[in-house]
């Protein structure tokens, strides 16, 4: 199944990354080998994980390659000298060997220095600090976002009742028009229905002429 996973990096995924590049570091392996295992790991591909390594993470673990490429050095000049041993043809006797079985093995481990273990707390301590630091601003963020949010859930209600309270208005002022033509109308009418029709007589000279009101 193709490894099709595209959501954001947690600080776990970040730290498991970290973790398995820097193992594979001090354990003479490539880095590419560090990247298919997480991505096996994570659902996600090996190039993914190179991305993510080279973008964001190695950066912040400078000191802590340092410290594991030291050790890969010192690990490899311990297998050189067991290998030099072994080939130089030493042996010893039964009777060496019991004679000596109190003497401890020779460690192929490679030594940690003093100030290789200080400095590898100190990176680890800055990088704690720089995720708490991180993640606080992010919560702050966060409660930004929601106020915010808020504020544009109350200037939309507003701007709703608003528009309802314009179309209200619109309504009453097409109606109030509505009314004052009608009442217009009517005394137009009621006017027309009062007046008396006009009356007419005709004059010595044959013309017609109106009448005043109210006389005969």
């Amino acid at each position: 199944m193709a490894k099709v996973r595209q959501d954001a990096w947690s600080h776990e995924d970040d730290l498991l990354l970290a973790e398995t590049v820097l193992r594979h570091i001090r354990e003479g392996s490539t880095q590419l080998n560090a990247f298919e295992e997480v991505g096996d790991k994570l659902n996600r591909t090996s190039a993914a994980c190179g991305f993510r390594w080279n973008a964001e993470i190695r950066n912040k673990y400078v000191n802590a390659i340092d410290l594991a490429k030291r050790q890969r050095k010192e690990k490899k000049r311990a297998m050189a000298k067991a290998n030099k041993a072994n080939k130089s043809g030493l042996s010893f006797s039964q009777g060496e060997t019991k004679g000596n079985s109190s003497h401890s093995m020779p460690n192929n481990d490679p030594q940690l220095t003093m100030d290789m273990v200080i400095s590898f707390l100190k990176d680890v301590k800055k990088q704690t600090m720089a995720s708490h630091q991180s993640l606080a601003s992010l919560e702050q963020a966060e409660r930004e976002k929601e106020a915010l949010q808020k504020q544009v859930d109350t200037l939309n209600k507003e701007l709703e009742e608003t528009k309802q309270r314009l179309t209200t208005i619109q309504e009453d002022y097409q109606a109030f028009i509505q009314i004052m033509e009608r009442a217009r109308k009517m005394t137009v009418l009621e006017d027309q229905g009062m007046m008396p029709a006009p009356a007419f007589r005709m004059d010595k000279n044959g013309n017609l002429q109106q009448l005043a009101q109210g006389s005969n």
